[in-house]
C-alpha cells in the first residue's frame, strides 16, 4: 500500500515524525511518500496544494495529513510573498480543498471513553459521528456583499416578513445552506452500510428541522426513501441542541449520529471534549475512490517544536486509516497500546496531567503495539 504523508503546518510536522516509526514497529507491507501542504506553500507558491502534491495523491492509495493552517482572507494575502501579492490569488483551506476536489463525502469521527475508571457519573461510551463533508452551510456559498439577484430576492421576503434593515448589497452578508439529494443520499447509504456492518440498530439524524423547515422536509423525505432499503435499523431524527446537550449528560445512549457539515463539525469537537480533548480525536474522510485521514486537533503553531503536544490523536488517526484498508489486526494493537499508555498514567503529555513529552509517549505507544 502506498501512502502519501503530508505533515503540514505546525505541530502537524511534530506528531507525523514521531508517531511514523509504528508502521516499521509493524511490518506492514507499507510505502510511504512525502508531499508538500500547507500554509508554507501558499506564502511561497501561492497555493497550499501544489499541483504535485495532487499527483502524489493521485498516484497513492490514501493519505495521512498532519495538521493545517488556516487564516482569513486579508491575513492570507498579507502574508504572501511580495512578487505574489494583489495579484487576485484566493485562500482555500487544504482541507476544502482535499475533501472537494476528491469528492470525500463522508468525516468519520469516532467518540469513545478512553479511561477505565468510570463511575455511575461517567460511563463507558462508544459512538461515532458522521458529518457531511462537500454541502451544507460550509458549500462555499457564502457572500459579501449579497450578490444582485439574490439581495433583490432577500428584499421581496423581507417585504412579506421581516424588518432586515438593507438598503444596498453592502448592508448584508449571507451564507446558503445547499443540500443536493446526490450528496445526501450517498452520505445515508454510507452511514446505513457502516450501521449494518458494526450491528448498530438506531441512528440519529441532528439537525433544525423544526426551524430549517424546508431543508429539514427535504432530508426527512430522503431518510425515508433510503431507509427503506435498511429495514432492520431506526432513523430518529433530533434536534441538534437536544442532542448536543445529550452528548454530555449521557453519550452512553448513542451509537451512531449524522448531520450535515457545519452541526457535524460542532458535534464532532464536543464529542472531543467529552473524550478528554483534541489530543484523542481523530478522523477520516472517505469518498467512493480515495480517501485521507488526519487528527483534528489543528496546527496549534505555538507549540511547534516544543515537544509537549500529545501524539494520541495521530496514533489513532493511522489505527483508523489502517482499519479503513483492512490491517485489522494491526489497527486494534495500536488502538490498545494508546488506552494502556494512557491508562497506566506513567507517560502521558501535560494535557492528560502527565510530565512526559511528546517523543517519549509516542515511543511508550509503539513499543505497546
Amino acid at each position: 500500500m502506498k501512502i502519501a504523508v503530508l505533515p503540514g503546518d505546525g505541530i502537524g510536522k511534530d506528531v507525523t515524525e514521531v508517531c511514523l516509526p509504528v508502521f516499521e514497529k509493524l511490518s506492514l507491507p507499507i510505502e510511504l511518500y512525502f508531499g508538500d501542504l500547507g500554509w508554507e506553500f501558499w506564502k511561497k507558491e501561492g497555493t497550499p496544494v501544489p499541483e504535485r502534491t495532487w499527483q502524489l495523491i493521485n498516484e497513492c492509495d490514501t493519505v495521512l495529513v498532519g495538521a493545517v493552517t488556516s487564516k482569513p482572507q486579508e491575513k492570507a494575502e498579507q502574508e504572501l510573498n511580495k512578487e505574489l501579492q494583489n495579484s487576485g490569488l484566493k485562500y482555500v483551506s487544504p482541507v476544502i480543498q482535499l475533501r472537494q476536489r476528491l469528492n470525500l463525502f463522508a468525516n468519520i469521527r469516532p467518540i469513545y471513553s478512553i479511561y477505565r475508571e468510570k463511575s455511575q457519573d461517567f460511563p463507558k461510551f462508544d459512538f461515532t459521528v458522521i458529518r457531511e463533508n462537500t454541502e451544507g452551510l460550509y458549500a462555499g456559498l457564502d457572500f459579501y456583499p449579497i450578490p444582485n439577484k439574490l439581495y433583490e430576492f432577500v428584499q421581496k421576503r423581507h417585504s412579506i416578513q421581516h424588518a432586515w434593515q438593507m438598503k444596498k448589497p453592502e448592508d448584508g452578508a449571507i451564507s446558503c445552506r445547499l443540500i443536493t439529494r446526490d450528496g445526501l443520499c450517498r452520505l445515508l447509504r454510507y452511514s446505513y452500510e457502516l450501521a449494518q456492518k458494526k450491528g448498530i440498530k438506531k441512528i440519529i439524524w441532528a439537525d433544525k428541522p423544526n426551524v430549517m423547515r424546508s431543508s429539514g422536509q427535504f432530508v426527512l423525505d430522503l431518510i425515508k426513501e433510503i431507509g427503506k432499503d435498511y429495514p432492520k435499523i431506526e432513523c430518529e431524527v433530533k434536534n441538534v441542541d437536544a442532542v448536543a446537550m445529550w452528548m454530555v449528560k449521557k453519550p452512553e445512549q448513542f451509537e451512531m449520529i449524522i448531520c450535515e457539515n457545519q452541526f457535524g463539525d460542532i458535534l464532532s469537537d464536543l464529542g472531543a471534549g467529552i473524550m478528554g480533548g483534541l489530543g484523542l480525536a481523530a478522523s477520516a474522510n472517505i469518498g467512493k475512490n480515495k480517501s485521507y485521514f488526519e487528527p483534528v486537533h489543528g496546527s496549534a503553531p505555538k507549540y511547534e517544536g516544543k515537544n509537549i503536544v500529545n501524539p494520541s490523536a495521530m496514533f489513532l488517526t493511522i489505527s483508523m486509516m489502517l482499519e479503513h484498508t483492512g490491517y485489522l489486526d494491526e489497527a486494534n494493537r495500536i488502538k490498545k497500546a494508546v488506552f494502556e499508555v494512557i491508562n497506566l498514567r506513567k507517560c502521558v503529555t501535560k494535557d492528560l496531567n502527565g510530565s512526559a513529552t511528546t517523543i517519549e509517549m509516542a515511543k511508550s505507544i509503539i513499543e505497546r503495539c
